[in-house]
């Protein structure tokens, strides 16, 4: 497989760890370089798709159509000759299955507070003319403020005649699957999902299925008399509800509209779930539209028309995701590495196009969060990986970025603006540099727009970057034509330092195979153009030479990690982590578990009677930000939920959590 293959993606964004496998996709967690915002990357190989293409066209356009408060955002679509890639909103509390093994169950006014908003989402999307076709808690993700969003729209349906229109497709999960489904009858996808949602809510509620069975056709058989037990602690009005929903007659089961004002829905709240959409696409953000006026030197007006057409590109990543930071209170600033005129090399033909410099917080440096979503085709039939060369060119190109990051960042100074953002003052800035950066890096910038109408001027640019600033009070008024300077430092040496427009050390390559040979270019060379070419051996011996550990590194790791509290997180009662990572052994080899060790890490994996992986999920020792405390991190990769659920009851019990 090509490393260039992922050179397109790596245009505009910074790619991390994977959080995510299944089928024939995996999940990367990304960096977005011109907003600073995270997103998680959906990466698909046509090739191993084979049959499963038109599903992933199905559900790229879905989501290109439904915008909802509890509907994961797609935000751009990248397809090359070998890959799809799907770069979708980051949510970093993971699945709401896990969340449920975390609790064991959840209590009705919690599961409440979550099933209003699986109803509000499915209210939607049924108003759009669609059904989803494929609920479950492990296409319900959790974010960042503990809300559900929606996912996986591969199996979703849009019927030409309406939504009433009966369906044939038998598909979704066996233990989710409406009683006609099942026997093959035509059926209103509607219907169908009412009854998806019913075993989701039981299952919250529970915190196990009303339709279980290791033998397939025992859970069908199950499922067309729909028979379940009812657990003591359920309400009468829970039972209620529950009943309502799994009636195996679908004309007789109970509507989304009679749910949005049902009086198990309503207990605690004032209002019935509200399920318009609270960002329809019609309405544009002034002050997200205006910095992307002010970055491509455009009128308000005609880069509105741009963003209007909604072509998913990097225009309408770029534009989403200040909408996104606005929303969770941080600055509409784009973050720009230099001040250069640049072409455009991911269209195919029009003028030069010339940037502005503006200058954005200082990255996040927080703690990732453990777990995205396993984004599993629900008929996987193999695992797709990338081969341990592209693995590890990725892997270089993040680390060259953070050790340049990091060793800027040395000789920054902090200033407090807002409760919510940071400025970073650069104190060293040499004219030379931006001078040596333009040459070194012309025509490599992420991307452009069609020509300003007014375009930038040699002796504008010299002007502007004198000190000319647009962020004053009059900053709307003024036309997009300026460049803001960069923070002054406290203590000037040079008038002429605090003029330059500030370049940042994250570099951005068109490609891997440019930004290995740059890596080792030195100051004299970076004054030439970077053109320069070596072959790839030649690159990945210098770059194992380069990035050969330290000693203080890796003492870093001869102890666990250190991790904040999480739903993904056991605490147990073993307080030595050596101890508990043998115990974990030891539980895995009697259940069978095939695992690899690396560090307090076990990569871990089940198979089936004739070689197939079933199940793939990782275990970590790992120490809790409280004294002592010592806990298991584990995520599911790929298998099924309730398989993996009932195999991590028996590991935790045995390894005296």
């Amino acid at each position: 497989m090509s490393v260039s293959s992922y050179e397109e993606i790596l245009k505009y964004y910074e790619l991390r760890e994977t959080i995510g496998t299944g089928g024939f996709a995996k999940v990367k967690l990304g960096r977005h370089l011109l907003t600073g915002e995270k997103v998680a990357i959906k990466i698909m190989d046509k090739l191993a798709l084979g049959d499963d293409l038109p599903r992933v066209k199905t559900e790229i356009d879905a989501m290109k159509n439904l915008s909802h408060q509890h509907i994961c955002r797609l935000y751009h679509v990248i397809e090359t000759s070998k890959k799809i890639f799907m770069v979708l909103e980051y949510c970093p509390g993971g699945e709401l299955f896990d969340y449920i093994i975390s609790k064991d169950r959840l209590s009705e006014e919690e599961a409440r507070v979550f099933f209003r908003q699986i109803v509000s989402a499915i209210a939607y999307v049924h108003s759009q003319g669609y059904a989803h076709r494929d609920l479950k808690p492990e296409n319900l993700l959790i974010d960042e403020e503990h809300n559900l969003k929606l996912i996986d729209f591969g199996l979703c349906a849009k019927p030409k005649g309406g939504l009433d229109y009966h369906l044939n497709t038998c598909c979704g999960s066996p233990a989710y699957a409406a009683p006609e489904l099942i026997q093959g009858k035509a059926y209103i996808g509607s219907e169908a999902d009412i009854w998806s949602m019913g075993v989701l809510l039981y299952a919250l509620l529970c915190g196990f299925l009303p339709f279980d069975d290791d033998n397939v056709m025992a859970v069908y058989r199950r499922i067309m008399r729909g028979k379940y037990t009812i657990p003591k602690w359920l309400s009468p009005s829970s039972t209620l509800l529950l009943n309502q929903m799994l009636q195996v007659d679908p004309k007789k089961r109970i509507t989304v509209k009679h749910l949005l004002s049902h009086p198990w829905l309503m207990q605690g709240y004032s209002d019935a779930v509200q399920w318009q959409s609270k960002y329809p696409q019609g309405h544009l953000d002034e002050d997200c539209v205006t910095e992307l006026s002010v970055f491509h030197n455009q009128s308000r007006e005609s880069m509105s028309e741009l963003i209007s057409e909604w072509n998913y590109d990097q225009l309408s990543a770029t534009y989403l995701l200040l909408q996104s930071k606005k929303a969770r209170g941080k600055r509409v600033r784009l973050r720009v590495p230099l001040l250069t005129e640049y072409a455009s090399t991911t269209q195919s033909a029009g003028p030069e196009s010339e940037k502005t410099t503006t200058y954005e917080d200082a990255p996040d440096s927080s703690e990732m969060p453990y777990a995205f979503g396993s984004m599993e085709f629900s008929d996987a039939a193999s695992l797709f990986e990338e081969s341990p060369l592209e693995e590890f060119i990725l892997n270089n190109h993040r680390t060259n970025q953070h050790s340049s990051r990091d060793a800027q960042l040395d000789n920054t100074e902090f200033t407090l603006s807002t409760p919510v953002t940071r400025k970073v003052a650069s104190k060293n800035h040499a004219s030379k540099e931006n001078v040596d950066t333009e040459s070194a890096l012309k025509n490599e910038m992420p991307f452009a727009l069609p020509a300003p109408k007014t375009p930038f001027g040699k002796s504008q640019i010299e002007k502007q970057v004198q000190g000319t600033s647009i962020r004053g009070p009059a900053f709307k008024e003024r036309q997009f034509t300026t460049v803001t300077p960069i923070k002054k430092p406290k203590n000037p040496v040079n008038t002429n330092e605090l003029t330059t427009a500030e370049v940042l050390p994250e570099r951005r390559c068109h490609s891997v195979e440019l930004d290995l040979n740059l890596a080792h270019v030195d100051s004299n060379q970076k004054k030439r153009k970077a053109k320069i070419f070596g072959s790839l051996e030649r690159g990945l011996d210098k770059v194992i030479t380069m990035l050969t550990p330290s000693k203080k590194k890796r003492s870093t790791r001869d102890g666990p990690r250190k991790l904040k509290a999480h739903y993904n997180v056991t605490t147990t009662q073993l307080r030595n982590p050596d101890q508990l990572l043998n115990e974990i052994i030891s539980v895995l080899s009697k259940k069978q578990v095939e695992y690899v060790k690396k560090g307090y890490t076990l990569k871990c994996q089940t198979q089936s009677d004739f070689g197939k992986v079933t199940m793939k999920f990782e275990l970590e020792v790992c120490q809790l930000s409280k004294p002592e405390v010592v806990g298991i991190r584990r995520q599911r990769l790929k298998g099924d939920a309730w398989v993996y659920k009932r195999l991590m009851d028996d590991i935790l019990s045995s390894c005296q959590v």
